[in-house]
């Protein structure tokens, strides 16, 4: 006997983007165990299996929108879900966290994120994932979700109770927790306010930029690039694309040098080693772009960078902006980055220090380029110059490593032509 699961009642949304599915063809799934996490405008929600049985055919994927009463799977029904509650061991358990919680003395909570108590957790890969980005147990997390469960917004909650808990546990060895937090003003008394959401891709980023604010050591190095003769041959290219349906904008020369200084300098492209005494060195450059979209920045990422010429650089940064701006990016078009790059050219500014996207070492910002008079040594002449921010995480390079890469992008930028190497 097969059995239909469709999108129950979700309130008032329509079309809302399936973030992740959560089971496989072959799971054996027990009766309100997650199948889907769906993302609306508000919020994140788990979709539970409205009966138990064995994964046979899955309808949806990632990306695609679904209302009420749309199929997401179909079932082969299990005479008894007698195996399923298995997985329901840990929501049993659940008081267990009780116990870690109680015993925070000993000075290693760190090896607890990756052992088998968070494996133990009752909460959905997503939310594993998520946890493991903030590094934060799941053992001492209290789940409001069915039975249990742990959701996004419990680990948001422990964060926050983390943080504000840290003074009095005068932890300042603890990765900046200790730091004594801002304290509460009612505004209200000064003239009428409001209060108003945070879009959920702020929510998320938020702890992410403040732990590596916290964790990392960061230094912004500045310096400008003569792109007057690169900026001449772009506007070229880019006048031949809109023919062709696409554009060719700065971003896409400064990725293609981007690459090539990542090559000669290979520190700034790798990551810290967890034990914190080696680099680890990547063979690969995928990059990231901060994208402006009406919910906050999203980065998406460029694969394989290295291995693109301009117009399908060009062509990736289009697409990926456009799906950036429309809410249908996938996970796997935002992981990866070995190195990002936050231009705010459109917008204005001379420079800026942009936060190190943790585990990246650094991240280059751009701002608005000018003409400016520069000596050629006989003479200024007007040249077209781009500013250049790099923030980079002092651990792992030093001052004179990140002038050396920022004077290898500059020429890069200078000469065209060394970009076709």
């Amino acid at each position: 006997m097969t059995i239909d699961v469709k999108v129950p009642d979700i309130g008032d949304f329509d079309n809302v983007p399936v973030v992740t599915v959560l089971v496989s063809v072959g799971d054996v799934i027990a009766e309100e165990d997650p199948i889907v996490e769906l993302e609306s405008d508000k919020a994140t929600m788990e979709v539970p299996s409205s009966a138990a049985g064995k994964v046979v055919e899955i309808k949806v994927a990632e990306g695609d929108n679904v209302s009420e009463g749309a199929l997401i799977l179909v079932l082969e029904g299990q005479g008894g879900a007698a195996e399923a509650p298995i997985e329901e061991a840990p929501a049993a358990a659940a008081p267990a966290p009780a116990a870690p919680a109680a015993a925070p003395a000993p000075a290693a909570p760190a090896p607890a994120v990756t052992d088998a108590g968070f494996g133990k957790a009752h909460a959905s890969p997503s939310v594993r994932a998520f946890a493991r980005q903030l590094e934060i147990d799941l053992a001492k997390v209290n789940g409001s979700g069915r039975k249990g469960r742990i959701l996004r917004e419990d680990i948001t909650a422990f964060l926050k109770s983390s943080t504000a808990a840290a003074p009095a546990a005068a932890g300042a060895a603890q990765g900046g927790m200790g730091i004594p937090p801002i304290p509460a003003v009612d505004f209200s008394k000064f003239g009428a306010i409001e209060d108003v959401e945070m879009p959920r891709i702020k929510k998320i980023s938020g702890p992410a930029l403040h732990r590596s604010w916290l964790n990392i050591p960061h230094v912004t190095h500045n310096d400008e690039a003569d792109i007057t003769d690169l900026d001449k041959y772009r506007k070229e290219m880019d006048t031949m694309a809109k023919e062709d349906g696409y554009r060719v904008t700065l971003l896409s020369f400064v990725i293609k040098a981007c690459v090539s200084a990542l090559k000669q300098h290979w520190e700034v492209n790798s990551s810290i080693h967890p034990d914190g005494d080696k680099l680890i060195k990547k063979s690969y450059y995928n990059i990231g772009f901060a994208a402006d979209t009406p919910n906050g920045l999203m980065v998406p990422v460029i694969k394989d960078a290295d291995k693109k010429g301009l117009v399908e650089i060009s062509k990736d940064l289009m697409e990926l902006s456009g799906k950036a701006r429309e809410g249908t990016l996938k996970g796997p078009e935002m992981q990866g980055a070995t190195f990002t790059i936050s231009s705010l050219g459109g917008i204005g500014g001379t420079s800026f220090t942009p936060i190190v996207n943790a585990p990246e070492v650094a991240i280059l910002g751009l701002t608005r380029s000018k003409m400016a008079p520069v000596w050629n040594g006989e003479e200024f002449v007007p040249r077209l110059m781009q500013p250049l921010s790099l923030s980079y995480d002092h651990r792992a390079i030093d001052g004179a490593l990140a002038a050396r890469f920022t004077v290898t992008l500059k020429n890069l930028l200078a000469d065209m032509r060394k970009l076709m190497w």
